[in-house]
């Protein structure tokens, strides 16, 4: 099945994405320079306000959505072998996602969207960010739209049959997408664009970060989720092996979808507006959300030792040299694999309250966050780029080594950055804050953390514009060489027989989200309309 469609949007999405993510990363170097205290001609608190949000928007928002979209198209396309439904609606959805980052951009570029990713009130930015921002998100949902009913006009088609692997973790995604973004589609249209266009004259505070909490967590696993994805329909495929397990595949898919949804006070631990006992369950449910990914840990790393005991690999550990290390798809998984180690352990540091008071709203919290984001799953998306370039392109990488150093670079860079940042949270340093204009036995203890912390932005940019580069180079060249390779996902090691259909079907799946989510925000979000907490002053602003 040879789908031109999904390969233009695809390529389309993607190179979106990694524009967005190239002027993301000179942002984020800026930051760490500026942080510092060590260039004052770089001091500028409304520049670094408006870089910080500007690269947090395009990495968070912009780099993930884009990217994650045009890898579903193709893996929709690939793994149920049809064209992409409905085509027209398809590049409808990414022309509006398009215009809504182009519209957001504006107002974030010239300081008047400084409000972080998050934008929590009172911190209020022009109306034109909320509005390129909704029509991102209303852009993403077409596409959630299109992989849900590509899902069940192949369920309808083939009835009885598996739906493949690759289909089930793209569409759970999109089921994650639509049901997260709610939160912040809520805040948004019934409260910060009212008050934004002054048709309100406060804005409930409470109210507002309650419903971005719905958002702000599950949103994680949505950009996770494709990395996890590669993780299981790749990576076995390119170390020359089988997937340990298919069931147990989309057995971690459906838990993590489920229980990363109804999570989100943990990130209110230290706020008012939430009694102990909410917090309490959300937190629970973010330990529950280690289980998967400790499932996907075991039945990755079980498959790669299948892989390297084909390959001669002898002994306890003999198989782990023994496996294709020039393999741009392993060696990224092995490096994201290693940094999802340090990363959990981290966000376990975050989901626990004694020690989350300790932590919050320090550096430690970015460090945590770029280790995973930045880290675990980035790398991935690296490592799908790589992969498919050459398909989508019909040319072969430009230059494998390359693509190796690179991705080592960005392993290592990752972890010169991310280190000092927990050092410094550890330390006390505050998050936030755009320079440290104190100076005492403490802040002259955090130089030498913050020198490391400019060396490994240093050579995060490095990277990243050798990533951009290889693609350019890939795509442009003018080798007459035509790369004819095509898609492989990879084959379980046993044969799926007779499975479960709630290992096989969004539905029930979709009623549980419903449920859970009703107990978990239901009366923490009716509250609002019971208390009298419409009062921004009544919280201290």
């Amino acid at each position: 099945m040879n789908d031109n469609t999904a390969k233009n949007l695809a390529l389309s999405h993607m190179w979106v994405a990694f524009i967005a993510f190239i002027l993301a990363c000179f942002m984020g170097e800026y930051q760490v320079l500026e942080r510092s205290g060590l260039f004052e001609i770089l001091s500028s608190p409304t520049v670094y306000f408006a870089s910080v949000s500007t690269h947090g928007v395009l990495m968070a928002f912009v780099l993930t959505t884009f990217f994650i979209m045009g890898f579903g198209y193709y893996t929709a396309s690939t793994s149920l072998k049809v064209p992409v439904w409905n085509k027209q609606l398809a590049w409808g959805g990414f022309s509006l996602a398009l215009l809504g980052t182009v519209l957001a951009a504006i107002p974030l570029l010239t300081g008047f969207a400084s409000v972080m990713y998050t934008f929590y009130p009172p911190i209020q930015a022009a109306f034109v960010f909320y509005l390129g921002a909704t029509l991102l998100i209303v852009g993403s949902w077409v596409w959630c739209g299109i992989m849900i009913v590509m899902f069940l006009q192949w369920k309808q088609e083939n009835p009885g049959k598996t739906i493949p692997l690759a289909m089930f973790a793209t569409t759970m995604n999109a089921l994650l997408w639509l049901w997260t973004s709610a939160g912040v589609a809520l805040e948004s249209l019934f409260l910060i664009v009212p008050w934004s266009l002054g048709w309100t004259d406060t804005i409930d505070v409470g109210m507002a970060r309650t419903l971005f909490a719905w958002t702000l967590h599950p949103i994680v696993y949505f950009w996770l989720l494709p990395a996890y994805t590669a993780f299981y329909v790749f990576v076995p495929k390119q170390a020359g092996s089988f997937l340990f397990s298919d069931e147990l595949a989309r057995a971690a898919f459906i838990v993590l979808v489920v229980f990363s949804l109804p999570i989100g006070f943990h990130h209110l631990y230290m706020d008012p507006e939430q009694a102990k006992g909410w917090k309490m369950l959300h937190g629970v449910g973010t330990f529950v959300v280690a289980i998967p990914t400790f499932m996907t840990g075991f039945t990755v790393i079980a498959s790669l030792e299948i892989a390297g005991r084909l390959r001669g690999g002898k002994g306890l550990f003999g198989w782990i040299g023994s496996l294709p290390w020039t393999n741009t798809m392993v060696l990224s998984v092995i490096l994201s694999l290693l940094m999802l180690i340090f990363g959990g352990w981290g966000g376990l540091v975050n989901a626990s309250y004694a020690m989350n008071a300790m932590i919050h709203n320090t550096a430690w919290v970015p460090g945590h966050f770029h280790l995973i984001f930045a880290g675990t799953t980035v790398i991935m998306y690296f490592a799908i780029a790589y992969y498919l370039w050459p398909i989508l392109t019909k040319k072969p990488l430009y230059s494998n080594n390359l693509a190796l150093v690179q991705l080592w670079t960005w392993f290592i860079g990752m972890s010169i950055m991310t280190t000092p940042w927990h050092v410094l949270g550890l330390l006390g340093q505050p998050r936030r804050i755009s320079s440290v204009v104190y100076n005492n036995l403490m802040t002259l203890s955090w130089k030498p953390y913050e020198l490391l912390m400019i060396l490994g932005g240093l050579v995060l940019l490095g990277s990243a514009c050798l990533f951009i580069y290889l693609l350019v180079k890939t795509q442009f060249n003018a080798t007459t060489e035509v790369f004819e390779g095509q898609v492989e996902y990879a084959e379980p090691l046993h044969a799926v027989k007779d499975l479960p259909e709630y290992l096989n079907d969004i539905k029930l799946w979709n009623k549980v989200i419903a449920v859970f989510m009703a107990i978990s925000f239901g009366i923490p979000i009716l509250q609002f309309f019971f208390l009298d907490t419409y009062d921004s002053s009544a919280w201290g602003y």
